[in-house]
């Protein structure tokens, strides 16, 4: 497991809850997943095993996927071409990405297809969700009748602030979160039908985008089980808590318990671990068509999970 990376020979940039970045030459990021888990805007003292590679594997499962869609950040290069010693390499190489240095947009770009989470909420009390008026009377989990694009004010401290579409223009301007939301909304679609054929519903999801050279770009991660909730499609019924393959089942737990929300969190007993662990793998197999083990023999070659 990890949960911090030291003594690397280049300047760590940010440390956030997940990530850790850090400073390459020539405008470039490495950007390490760490095994951390955070919740309700909380680093939790567990870890989970192997969550960092799932994390990086799948964002460029996704990457690649829809490339066609958008440019991303990725550069092309593995860690290998750093020139570092292999102790240093191995343990990160599936588990980092060498990236563009991009200029962040502050707007998270939310798609909503189904009712849940922080959604859910805000349609139990005013029929909407971000500005997006709805049917009355629809259940928890009941599919939208189309995908809605309900931006977020990224906050550095806190949560982050769901907001209208018209603040987004107010924050951004009107033409960048146009193209934010159609961009956003082609993603969806596009990452929705191939999830559906592997029996996974993404209810919702949310993605990052930056400017590289002026030109928009996708950045962070994509379409993971930290950024998504994916669901059982076999499984989904309306009005029901769906089967999930995502940091959900760490919520419930956390939920069952008498934690205030406070840092540091509680530990997680070691059944729940092991259920989240087994959640991202089963998540990953199914959207890649493959194991994680066999995906990293075969995409990283020599690298250890």
């Amino acid at each position: 497991m990890i949960g911090a990376i030291h003594d690397l020979p280049v300047d760590l940039l940010y440390s956030g809850k997940v990530r850790d970045t850090y400073e390459l030459p020539g405008d470039r990021l490495l950007m390490v997943a760490s095994d951390r888990i955070s919740a309700f805007d909380v680093i939790l003292p567990s870890m989970i095993p192997g969550k960092g590679i799932v994390l990086t594997q799948l964002s460029k499962f996704w990457f690649d996927a829809l490339s066609d869609v958008v440019p991303n950040h990725l550069t092309g290069e593995d860690l290998a071409s750093l020139g570092w010693p292999e102790e240093l390499v191995g343990p990160l190489e599936a588990r980092a990405m060498i990236v563009s240095r991009a200029e962040r947009i502050p707007i998270e770009c939310v798609v909503r297809g189904y009712l849940a989470g922080s959604g859910w909420l805000e349609y139990q009390a005013g029929g909407s969700i971000g500005g997006h008026a709805l049917p009355a009377g629809l259940p928890k989990s009941a599919q939208l009748p189309e995908p809605i694009f309900t931006p977020a004010n990224k906050n550095d401290v806190g949560h982050d602030e769901n907001i209208s579409v018209q603040h987004a223009r107010e924050i951004v301007g009107a033409e960048l979160t146009d193209r934010l939301e159609a961009i956003s909304l082609q993603l969806y679609d596009r990452a929705g039908k191939h999830a559906r054929d592997c029996g996974i519903i993404i209810a919702d999801t949310k993605f990052e985008f930056g400017l590289v050279d002026g030109v928009l770009t996708l950045i962070d991660e994509v379409l993971t089980p930290d950024s998504s909730r994916f669901w059982d499609a076999e499984l989904w019924r309306p009005g029901q808590e769906s089967v999930s393959f995502d940091k959900q089942y760490v919520r419930n737990w956390l939920l069952s318990t008498d934690w205030n929300r406070e840092a540091p969190g509680p530990e997680l007993p070691s059944d729940v671990i092991a259920g989240t662990v087994q959640r991202y793998e089963l998540a990953f197999e199914r959207l890649t068509g493959s194991p994680l083990h066999e995906w990293l023999r075969s995409h990283r070659k020599g690298a250890d999970a």
